[in-house]
């Protein structure tokens, strides 16, 4: 490419130029040709950049990724768990702890997770279950093997975890335990108060406050006489009980991994991790580093890590308000959905309710996207729910069209609409709103969806019978899905992760 008059040799390549410009030649370096900070051993820009990540995070220490959280998991496996140490991680994880668990030797123990037959989705981990399991292994004497509770929040269907009080209850049991909650898709969360609370680091800081606090030595002093003191052994009346740690046992180990470029302005493998640590400086910092080298390339892509900062910085100054207005967005896509005559009859934006069983909803919210509501009950709900439903992840309902939910993303989404989704079920699709959502692109997706109803309806109309046979088979099929696997064998595929 010459700088006077773009002599290219290849037509390709002159695409190529055209679409983006000279500039992208241009800002492509690496801190090995000298002038830039480097990624491994920052000191000067990228050092800055990491440290306003944490402030802005609410984190002890953030780390910039280049390859995803995908690596970043990776990571932090091999930085605190090794070959004979137990893993508590969720069976519907994302594929990266699987192959993080392969890298490092240690043993998995899945853990399951809700099942929704209807929509053929898992949701969370129940605490009860996680607590069961640790009581298990304690009365096996593994207890001491366990280093790590692995989880996704919030998962895809924005299934959103009590994350404080799983906490809490898990450390009364395993005092010492790590905790990992992949945030991939939550980068945003951290910027409006009900999504904040919920989040890894803000829940880290307010655990470890309190836990640190006299008027917790005295609630905890209660516990043990009321609770500890008739059951001082582990015994099933702890799985039913709300538990306590023991504030001088307790530490706060705590790890995110969030994909920035997921829901935030920044380029695509663009992540970070954060931690909350209170043995990283001293027990933990060497190995972390040496993990963070094996996975991180010498040289990494500066457009990312300038994007990294840049995402920082906006989410710093208007970050409520963006993801205020993407909430705003999501309601208005749920309410027409619902609320229209034509596409209520084709489709329905499932919510709590129906993602979310009744007795992990304390508050008894049922909507919670309802306008009529009251807001004070929605509050309650994140503040006290096992499970809330991340209004921002719609899983709207596809069954009633007759047409499964693949050919529906690609015939009539993608290739028709030119609108991609994030995920597709058996019987549903799930939109998500984000901060660079608008009412123009809200619109389009309506108007699009009443087209497909429209069409719909005239297909109906017109059927032959042997046509609507055909469509009644299809609909059957599609609204009475099969079970999910019964979770119940998952409890008993000790042996695999070499338990006896």
């Amino acid at each position: 490419i010459s700088r006077g008059n773009s002599v290219f040799k290849s037509p390709w390549l002159k695409d190529f130029y055209e679409f983006y410009g000279r500039d992208i030649f241009l800002a492509e370096s690496s801190a090995t040709t000298g002038g830039l900070d480097s990624l491994l051993q920052p000191s000067g820009t990228l050092r800055k950049a990491q440290l306003k990540a944490s402030e802005c995070y609410g984190s002890q220490q953030t780390f910039f990724v280049t390859a995803g959280t995908s690596t970043s998991n990776k990571i932090v496996h091999q930085v605190l768990t090794k070959e004979g140490d137990i893993v508590l991680i969720d069976r519907s994880c994302h594929e990266s702890p699987h192959f993080a668990l392969l890298l490092t030797g240690a043993s998995p123990y899945y853990m399951p997770s809700y099942a929704l037959d209807r929509y053929s989705i898992a949701g969370g981990v129940q605490l009860v279950t996680i607590k069961k399991i640790l009581l298990d292994l304690a009365k096996k004497g593994l207890l001491d093997r366990v280093k790590m509770v692995a989880l996704t929040n919030c998962t895809f269907d924005g299934i959103t975890y009590n994350v404080q009080r799983y906490m809490e209850e898990i450390l009364a049991i395993k005092p010492d335990v790590v905790f990992l909650w992949d945030e991939a898709w939550f980068a945003f969360a951290r910027f409006v108060p009900h999504y904040r609370q919920r989040t890894a680091m803000h829940s880290a800081g307010e655990l470890a406050d309190r836990l640190r606090s006299p008027e917790y030595r005295k609630q905890y002093e209660e516990h043990k006489k009321k609770f500890l003191s008739k059951h001082p052994d582990f015994d099933n009346a702890w799985a039913d009980q709300r538990l306590m740690p023991d504030p001088d046992k307790v530490r706060i180990r705590v790890y995110a991994t969030q994909s920035t470029h997921k829901t935030l302005s920044c380029f695509r493998q663009g992540s970070m991790i954060h931690l909350h640590d209170e043995d990283f400086n001293e027990n933990v910092r060497d190995q972390f580093s040496k993990a963070y080298f094996t996975h991180t390339t010498t040289s990494p892509n500066y457009q990312i890590l300038a994007s990294l900062d840049v995402s920082r910085r906006q989410v710093h100054l208007e970050g409520y308000e963006l993801v205020q207005q993407s909430i705003e967005m999501a309601l208005v896509i749920r309410r027409t959905i619902n609320g229209h005559p034509l596409l209520k009859r084709y489709f329905h934006a499932l919510g709590p309710s129906e993602l979310i069983p009744d007795e992990y909803r304390s508050s008894g919210v049922k909507s919670g996207f309802d306008p009529k509501r009251d807001w004070d009950a929605v509050a309650r709900a994140w503040e006290v729910d096992d499970f809330v439903l991340d209004p921002c992840r719609i899983t709207v309902y596809t069954g009633k069209t007759g047409i499964d939910s693949f050919t529906f993303r690609t015939k009539y989404l993608a290739e028709r609409c030119n609108i991609q989704v994030n995920k597709t079920g058996l019987n549903s699709i799930c939109i998500m709103t984000n901060v660079g959502t608008t009412r123009s692109s809200v619109a389009y997706l309506i108007g699009s969806l009443i087209e497909i109803a429209t069409e719909l309806e005239q297909r109906d109309k017109a059927f032959s019978a042997e046509q609507r046979e055909n469509f009644v088979e299809d609909y059957e099929r599609l609204t009475m899905l099969p079970q999910l696997p019964n979770p119940d064998w998952l409890i008993e595929v000790e042996a695999i992760a070499g338990l006896p």
